[in-house]
């Protein structure tokens, strides 16, 4: 499998599956994986932790920093994927309507290489 070949209905197939083959859908609320993404995403800062802007090369170049780093990415997008099947909400459409939404809320012509909240 790779992000040129596979379809996110793909993802979210082989995350169901594995899911159902343990019976887990019964731990698997809106809360559950929402709070288990949050742990996740933690999971993943703490490779970044105390390391230096100018540094952080040194650690996605390193293989078994980046084998772990990839772990840590893949947790997270299962227990997304895993949400929006249990939400019922299409990941593609809902990543579309939110960039289409940031387009018109920071156009590129007034943000190009500028951050700002609004």
């Amino acid at each position: 499998m790779s992000d040129d070949t596979t379809t996110v209905a793909e993802l979210r197939g082989l995350m169901a599956r594995f899911v159902d083959e343990r019976d887990w859908r019964q731990f698997h609320d809106a809360k559950n994986l929402s709070m288990s993404i949050a742990i996740e995403a933690a999971e993943l800062m703490e490779h970044f932790q105390w390391v230096r802007s100018d540094a952080l090369h040194t650690v996605a170049d390193d293989a078994v920093q980046r084998a772990a780093l990839s772990e840590e990415i893949a947790d997270v997008g299962c227990y997304l994927l895993a949400l929006c099947s249990a939400l019922n909400i299409d990941l593609s459409a809902a990543i579309s309507a939110k960039m289409a939404k940031n387009a018109v809320k920071y156009p590129a012509e007034e943000f190009r290489g500028k951050y700002r909240r609004d």
